[in-house]
């Protein structure tokens, strides 16, 4: 008999993790170098910004999935309450969004196995895609224990940054830019150096560093417990702000003045290199590598299980829908990998163009992926007052922070086109948005026949 239900083998222990793995990865370790670039020291207060909004996005996708259990991933409620236009064209979308991160994903790992071997770029890139894809493959608990591990590692290696910066901040280490001191946040062309118009444009990159964390959702139909779990995770989500983030970037620019940093390199690496403990450096690059690996893997997983969704609903290849002996949607797993390949030929030919290219439509596709979420909340805040009220996760502030929270996101999408380097993603993007509307009116004809 073949299988077309999910097994909930995912653990309380996976699922905090995968929530933390989601909110610390590429855009963080190496990302953040071109926030810091664009922004200086202001670029703290871009990602509390977009963090906070974020946690109210994380609140209503948590209310809406525990609405009901039944729903696999956010595309079955946004079909309830947007239309089965809106399924579909989230549903690739999303899809789309981990295919363009996990792109990125690969890029770094590409330019951190540069760190120890002269290899060309797209080399790793492709080694780390076959590797995860075999992975994958095995069992969904192989996917949460990989997460559970990958996460691990860079949990303890920001804590132990961010322990050991502080206390050569407070002895005032010298390095070879001068002394760890928190004035070098502002001694260095003060907090905003590069005006306003500097801090608005840190903001692409910040976004970047976000995408993926909303993949608890994705997780709800193999959680155990959903109910205990998924809020557990949710709430956690402004302590994991404040320390991975603020926490660790606030070390890394007191250590070091933020115009020694790299736009094209891990400022975590490079704090290490110039403290000169070489060897830290190595084991700081071997993390950030295995974050990429994580952020790639929850891609490979994301994408396999949107398409799962896509092809139950109908809404793609049924063959999408069915399952290997081990519960894993094989075919639309290796359908992913098969799209994620181009990320390998873009790392063969545009090497060094490739990551701020994928990141930026990545963001403006996750950007429609929380609008809806937060639409669809709002919908169903109208529709459904019963299950509002009986609701035990209420998302706080609603519906008035949904709609201030969706002109936020327009605001950064304006953003996104004041940059020479990410404007092209704005119109490359629509381009997307175009195909779809087209293959869902032809997929509604089909359906009509």
């Amino acid at each position: 008999m073949v299988k077309t239900q999910l097994e909930r083998r995912l653990k309380n222990r996976h699922i905090q993790l995968i929530a933390i793995g989601g909110a610390i990865g590429t855009g963080l370790f190496l990302g953040s170098g071109k926030a810091i670039h664009l922004a200086g020291p202001s670029i703290l207060f871009a990602y509390l910004i977009i963090g906070v909004a974020l946690f109210f996005v994380m609140r209503s996708l948590g209310e809406l999935l525990l609405s009901n259990t039944g729903y696999a991933s956010f595309t079955d409620f946004t079909v309830e309450y947007l239309g089965p236009w809106a399924g579909f064209v989230t549903g690739w979308t999303y899809w789309f969004c981990w295919i363009m991160t996990a792109m990125a994903d690969i890029t770094a790992v590409g330019k951190y196995i540069q760190f120890w071997f002269n290899v060309p770029q797209w080399v790793p890139a492709f080694l780390c895609l076959i590797v995860l894809t075999i992975l994958n493959l095995l069992t969904v608990k192989m996917f949460g224990e990989i997460e559970f591990w990958f996460a691990i590692i860079k949990v303890v290696t920001i804590i132990a940054l961010i322990i050991l910066g502080l206390i050569m901040i407070v002895v005032g280490f010298k390095t070879d830019s001068g002394h760890a001191s928190i004035q070098n946040l502002w001694s260095f062309g003060g907090f905003f150096p590069h005006g306003i118009s500097g801090f608005f444009l840190g903001f692409q990159m910040a976004v970047f560093s976000f995408v993926g964390i909303e993949l608890v959702g994705v997780t709800a139909a193999e959680t155990a417990d959903p109910e205990k779990n998924l809020p557990r995770a949710i709430n956690s989500l402004p302590v994991r702000v404040l320390l991975f983030y603020i926490g660790a970037l606030f070390v890394i620019l007191c250590i070091i003045p933020w115009t020694q940093l790299n736009a094209d390199n891990s400022p975590f690496v490079k704090v290490f290199t110039l403290v000169g403990i070489p060897a830290a450096a190595g084991i700081i690059n071997f993390v950030v590598l295995t974050s990429a690996a994580s952020a790639c893997n929850s891609g490979l997983f994301s994408t396999s299980r949107m398409l799962y969704s896509l092809g139950r609903e109908g809404n793609a290849p049924k063959s999408f829908s069915l399952l290997g002996k081990s519960s894993v949607p094989s075919t639309a797993l290796i359908s992913s990998t098969l799209a994620l390949s181009v990320g390998v030929v873009l790392n063969y030919f545009l090497p060094n163009f490739v990551f701020t290219l994928v990141t930026s439509i990545s963001a403006i596709c996750f950007i429609w992926v929380w609008s809806v979420i937060l639409i669809a909340h709002i919908v169903y805040l109208k529709k459904r007052p019963d299950l509002a009220s009986a609701s035990k996760f209420k998302a706080p502030l609603a519906p008035f922070i949904n709609w201030l929270i969706l002109v936020f996101f327009v605001f950064l999408l304006v953003l996104i086109g004041m940059a020479s380097d990410t404007r092209v993603a704005l119109f490359v993007t629509p381009v997307w948005f175009l195909l779809l509307v087209v293959a869902y009116l032809l997929h509604r004809k089909r359906k009509a026949v």
